[in-house]
């Protein structure tokens, strides 16, 4: 056999963008950073308005690093003071090379060398390096989004709580999705209605709840990924109102990590 085939020229193929003399640099281990990517990414925006809102935030001091996700309904923040950077600085890691990253690496712990600046970052392994471009911009102030006073608790067992509100968001409206969730004492209900196809449903799960009465509504969808992406056996929701934000932490988190996640609440037809 003969085969043809049309090349180019090798000199024309980009080369890797140079760092500047000024690039901070941090290590991380390569569990901790994958584990940070999974929390996060599913979190991100397609948002071509707001770009800053497509990218996972490393905000990074000498006390520890904080990532954040946000595509406006949902955010993720996770706190961990075993990463620490000798000066206070940020980058935000688009969605796409931070997918490609997380395929690539081993889990076995082994150091990630992170090399940034203010429009390139260099993750660097062993065996391979990974160069990038940054999002330009400045990321929203999330602290100021995260509820600090959540007087009702309610905890539940996650898995529990998913397999509810798979089989109850089947006969949610197709446009918005919308489930209610109405606490009382020790229990949760989980019900939905689609009043064009005339379909309902109602779930009442056991739970720890001892705070006053409320009803709050959130999009199906958007809660069963959050829990999903939430480690842990056990979980727990902080609520303040039915106009507030939901706050999920897991029950069981290591000493030098803390996760939150996230979800704003729709409006109740009832």
């Amino acid at each position: 056999g003969e085969y043809n085939l049309v090349g180019h020229n090798p000199d024309e193929y980009p080369t890797p963008a140079v760092l500047s003399e000024d690039a901070s640099k941090i290590e991380i281990g390569s569990t901790i950073l994958a584990d940070e990517l999974s929390r996060t990414i599913f979190a991100t925006a397609d948002d071509e308005l707001r770009p800053v809102m497509n990218g996972i935030l490393f905000d990074m001091t000498t006390e520890g690093a904080t990532f954040v996700a946000s595509d406006g309904h949902k955010l993720v923040c996770c706190k961990n003071n075993d990463v620490k950077a000798e000066s206070k600085a940020s980058f935000i890691l688009p969605k796409k090379p931070a997918s490609l990253f997380r395929s690539l690496m081993e889990k076995d712990n082994s150091p990630v060398t992170i090399e940034f600046d203010n429009r390139i970052a260099k993750f660097s392994l062993p065996e391979f390096s990974m160069v990038c471009r940054l999002i330009d911009g400045r990321y929203p102030n999330y602290n100021a989004v995260i509820p600090q006073n959540n007087p009702h608790c309610l905890t539940i067992d996650r898995q529990t709580m998913i397999n509810a509100l798979r089989r109850v968001s089947v006969f949610s409206p197709a446009s918005s999705g919308l489930i209610k969730l109405r606490l009382q004492e020790n229990q949760l209900f989980i019900s939905t209605k689609d009043i064009d196809y005339s379909t309902s449903a109602n779930e009442a799960l056991e739970c720890q709840y001892s705070g006053a009465a409320m009803s709050i509504g959130f999009k199906a969808g958007f809660l069963i990924e959050i829990l999903n992406n939430m480690p842990g056996q056990e979980i727990t929701f902080k609520l303040a109102d039915p106009s507030r934000a939901g706050v999920v932490v897991p029950n069981e988190q290591n000493e030098s990590e803390s996760l939150l996640m996230l979800l704003m609440p729709m409006v109740l037809n009832d």
